[in-house]
């Protein structure tokens, strides 16, 4: 699975690098450790004045659909294997497809000494998640929030984890955001065998190391979120 992850680009960085408008980013802060239920930012298209409209806006971090129950579950990962027909996520699927930009995410390996956390990444830049977002309305207006797609690993989580996140190529960014809403099966299966196959491009260039334990303590507010020393690698 992925439970957190590391997204510190700054919003101007983002809108380079997906040629994208900046949306409400006003909540988030670049940070080296997201958890669940914490803003992110997604890239995700829409149709304005009929036009198709790339933007990027903060969205929380566990996918909540307009259907929902308070209290209900917010799954912060989707299944590859099961993404365009499990209840909870085929409405998204057919239509509200996102990017979850980071620059990588964190796995735990279980030692004698406690969970050990590695910090998986790509050999530099932004890696592009393949999500999926809801909007919800509330009192205060419209919430957004986001899932993650993960599948077998074949990255080098595969030494700590047996599940990665679903990274996509550029050249899949506009198949996978387009707004236009999938109705026949074989346009899905299509969709899905995309993933399967960018994701393998990706993985083969991905590697990790082990990184500090302050990763684990999410909660504690005595260690910044932007300290960039919580990717560093262990000495030695």
């Amino acid at each position: 699975m992925c439970g957190r992850f590391s997204m510190s680009a700054e919003t101007d960085e983002l809108i380079t690098e997906f040629i994208a408008r900046g949306g409400t980013l006003e909540e988030w802060r670049p940070s080296y450790n997201v958890a669940p239920t914490e803003l992110s930012p997604i890239v995700r298209e829409r149709v304005v004045d009929r036009e198709i409209v790339r933007e990027i806006d903060a969205a929380a971090w566990g996918l909540k659909p307009a259907w929902a129950k308070p209290g209900g579950p917010a799954p912060i990962n989707a299944r590859l294997e099961s993404v365009s027909t499990n209840g909870l996520f085929r409405g998204a699927f057919a239509q509200r497809r996102c990017l979850v930009p980071m620059n990588g995410y964190y796995e735990w390996e279980a030692t004698p000494e406690g969970k050990q956390p590695h910090y998986i990444h790509g050999p530099e830049g932004l890696l592009a998640a393949a999500g999926l977002y809801e909007l919800k309305k509330a009192d205060d207006g419209w919430h957004l929030s986001f899932t993650i797609i993960t599948r077998e690993a074949a990255d080098a989580s595969g030494e700590v984890h047996d599940r990665m996140p679903v990274f996509l190529t550029p050249d899949t960014w506009d198949d996978w955001t387009s707004p236009a809403k999938l109705d026949r099966p074989d346009e899905k299966q299509e969709l899905v065998a995309m993933l399967d196959r960018t994701s393998l491009a990706v993985a083969a260039t991905i590697t990790t190391y082990p990184v500090s334990k302050r990763v684990n303590n999410v909660r504690d507010t005595s260690i910044a979120k932007d300290d960039p020393t919580l990717i560093e690698p262990l000495a030695g």
